[in-house]
């Protein structure tokens, strides 16, 4: 499950139990725009994602966090506001 709302405190008092992972944004350099990405997938194809784009020379692998296990209810994301996101769905081949 994936919901995409707006910062409201009452979304969460509706979603009951779920207690949101919160991660630390610190703000950009000047002159520079914040990206957030996320790859989801299971621990082998998210590492493996990674590598590619260390690989690709797009992002270093140190500055990605650990892996997260999502938890039972799913994961809660608050963009900031007037941002927006796409989706990219890929299957990799498994070994």
């Amino acid at each position: 499950m994936l919901c995409f709302t707006r910062q409201d405190p009452r979304v969460l008092e509706e979603l009951g139990d779920l207690n949101p992972l919160r991660l630390a944004n610190p703000s950009p350099q000047p002159g520079r725009e914040r990206l957030r990405h996320l790859v989801i997938g299971s621990p082998e194809g998210v590492r493996a994602t990674i590598n590619l784009l260390h690989v690709l020379r797009y992002a270093d692998q140190a500055t990605w966090s650990q892996l997260i296990t999502i938890p039972e209810p799913g994961i809660l994301i608050t963009p900031e506001q007037g941002e927006v996101f796409s989706l990219l769905r890929r299957d990799r081949p498994v070994d």
